[in-house]
């Protein structure tokens, strides 16, 4: 089994870390630099940060923060939010950034995925996408959002995730919005459809709860790694925790 990734994500707001529910209602979580050293400590592998009103607003992810992050800590930093341009891309790397996400630019333009995969390598390219269950025809289809899941795309979850790969993205960090802040689990029947129609990571995201929630991504999600929010800012379970649980159950994780 391959090693599975526990990866917290820092939701910023006007310079804060904030966590919601179903991307509305948020609160408060703290501040990011001290979130990101704290994660670090605890034994994250990875973090996100995602500017999430950078794409409502049209203006491109606030660096500064992303600067101080990346300084903080030595583990890789994906950042997202409000990316449209290779240029967009090249700041947040400059700023330490591992990897860069895109999302409602890579539907609007998806050939940004095939341009930033050319220039940077598919391994710094992330895509995000955010699906929800809505009924059309009278059946059950989980549709992409963009614009922070205000604006309904078309793509169905699968047939987008199939588009990002072929087009160069490295990795998939997906968050369904209807478990989204609910702390009730993932989404698994999705998670799953989507890690076994490609064959590049993918990041189960939306309902961590508890580390059981966890577990069942990497497993019968078949995720290759977890993001969490909640679940970590406000004191549920640490990420060593999760890492030691996951361990006992035959999973493998970095320790």
């Amino acid at each position: 089994m391959s090693v599975k990734r526990i990866i917290p994500c820092l939701d910023v707001e006007k310079g804060r870390v904030v966590k919601g529910v179903k991307f509305v209602e948020l609160r408060d979580a703290g501040d990011p630099v001290e979130c990101a050293k704290r994660y670090e400590a605890d034994g994250a592998d990875e973090l996100v940060i995602l500017d999430i009103s950078a794409t409502y607003e049209q203006r491109d992810t606030q660096l500064d923060y992303v600067r101080r992050v990346a300084a903080a800590i030595s583990i890789p930093l994906c950042a997202a939010g409000g990316v449209r341009t290779l240029e967009d891309f090249r700041n947040l790397i400059a700023c330490g950034a591992a990897k860069v996400g895109i999302n409602s630019s890579a539907v609007r333009t998806p050939e940004l995925i095939d341009a930033a995969a050319a220039e940077f390598g598919s391994e710094r390219v992330v895509v995000a996408m955010d699906p929800k269950h809505v009924q059309r025809d009278g059946q059950d289809v989980c549709e992409v959002y963009i614009n922070g899941g205000r604006q309904p795309t078309g793509w169905e979850a699968v047939a987008w995730a199939k588009e990002v790969e072929r087009r160069g993205a490295g990795e998939i960090l997906l968050t369904v919005i209807d478990t989204d802040g609910m702390q009730t689990g993932y989404d698994i029947p999705i998670t799953r459809a989507v890690s076994e129609a490609v064959s590049i990571p993918v990041i189960a995201s939306g309902g961590a709860g508890s580390m059981e929630h966890i577990y069942e991504a990497l497993t019968a999600g078949k995720a290759a790694a977890a993001l969490g929010a909640s679940v970590f800012h406000f004191g549920i379970c640490r990420v060593n925790e999760v890492k030691a649980f996951l361990a006992q159950r035959g999973v493998s994780v970095k320790r």
